[in-house]
């Protein structure tokens, strides 16, 4: 199966080799593996995982990061655009957490506003709590 992945950070990944591919959409987790049915679904802030065969025919896992995106899937052949892509290599365990503490700090202020909450900065804070989540989860892969 094909893959390609193309972010707005302009990392990405691509391998015509690909064994299946994991991560999230709005709906559920999809595990995508060759001749799925035709799909598009909006993916949501997750961690991704690829299997796949490297040039040398060996089986391979890389992990990553993936912000909110979509993904096609059509005649063996999946493309992914995201709007970041981390690798798991370049995750910092660290400010991950801290970001995660700050997105849950922001919501529970807006939660316990006695004002009306502003949703739109309430969604904000609830994806970069996915975020940072999404990045936690990757980070604890590398151990």
């Amino acid at each position: 199966m094909k893959l390609k992945i193309l972010s707005f950070s302009w990392e990405s990944f691509v391998s015509n080799k690909v064994i299946s591919i994991t991560l999230k959409t709005k709906l559920w987790e999809l595990t995508i593996l060759d001749n799925h049915s035709p799909l598009i679904a909006s993916i949501v802030p997750s961690t991704l995982y690829i299997y796949y065969f490297d040039e040398n025919n060996m089986k391979q896992r890389e992990d990553f990061a993936i912000w909110s995106g979509v993904i096609e899937v059509k005649d063996s052949s999946v493309k992914i655009l995201a709007d970041m892509l981390v690798d798991v290599e370049h995750v910092d365990k660290s400010k991950a957490e801290e970001a995660r503490k700050k997105a849950l700090e922001l919501m529970d202020k807006y939660k316990k506003s006695k004002n009306r909450i502003d949703m739109e900065k309430f969604i904000e804070a609830e994806d970069a709590l996915l975020k940072s989540i999404a990045k936690l989860k990757l980070a604890n892969l590398k151990k």
